[in-house]
């Protein structure tokens, strides 16, 4: 089985009902978490019952991308998991897990990895590069035999977005913003069409827009992004299983 679930979609804090931007990878048996925001942890658990996944990926410290690691933590601490759990994130990430777990020693369950890097993780390739955020951010990209999944985090518009999302199978790109932003506002977050301008650019196959604003219109953002990018374009809502295959 090849999927993307949708552990959670909003930007910055969740929506009632809602989590923060969470995602499961499933590959043939191998599962990859991306990202574990406010509210993604339960409902991981309700894929991965035990817990027990093979990786983490996290783009950034933001707490709406890392607040449910702190969880994760607990919970393969507590229930005495035997194996270290691969991590691969940046610097900063580690910093707020350590910060909200004082009693409990990162190391013991945790076989972290800084990013970005290039390596393999069980049948995934991994290619990672640093985007502008208002924090070190890396987006992700996962290169297995038949799939291509990239994964922006949190951006502004950068050349190295095309270079992430080449011929993507599935990209799954943060849309924070509907209106443009202000002129000579720093550029840090995305819009709807930005994402389709870029996926246009990727040549990316599938386009999942993510990181909404909470309370905003979705299928605005669908309509905006479709002006630009002329393929498949899915809202990433809560609970929201892809087929890859």
């Amino acid at each position: 089985m090849r999927r993307l679930t949708v552990l959670g979609s909003c930007a910055a804090w969740p929506d009632a009902g809602q989590a923060s931007s969470g995602y499961l990878l499933e590959y043939d048996g191998f599962r990859a978490v991306l990202d574990l925001g406010y509210g993604t942890l339960p409902r991981l658990l309700e894929h991965c019952p035990d817990g027990r996944v093979d990786a983490v990926l996290i783009t950034h410290e933001h707490p709406d991308h890392c607040a449910d690691a702190s969880g994760l933590l607990r919970m393969r601490h507590y229930t005495a998991a035997r194996e270290r759990l691969p991590l691969y994130c940046t610097s900063g990430v580690l910093d707020r897990i350590e910060h909200a777990e004082p009693d409990i020693t990162l190391t013991d369950v945790f076989d972290a990895h800084e990013l970005p890097q290039c390596c393999q993780i069980g049948p995934f390739e991994l290619e990672s590069m640093t985007l502008p955020h208002h924090v070190p951010n890396v987006g992700i990209r996962l290169i297995a035999p038949g799939l291509v999944v990239a994964y922006t985090g949190d951006t502004g518009p950068d050349p190295a977005l095309e270079i992430l999302g080449a011929h993507a199978d599935l990209y799954l790109m943060e849309a924070t913003r509907q209106a443009p932003a202000p002129p000579g506002s720093p550029r840090l977050v995305l819009t709807a069409r930005e994402a389709g301008e870029w996926a246009t650019k990727a040549r990316a196959h599938r386009l999942v827009l993510t990181h909404f604003w909470p309370g905003a219109d979705r299928a605005v953002s669908v309509r905006q992004a479709r002006e630009t990018f002329h393929g498949d374009v899915l809202a990433a809502e809560d609970g929201l299983t892809l087929l890859l295959e």
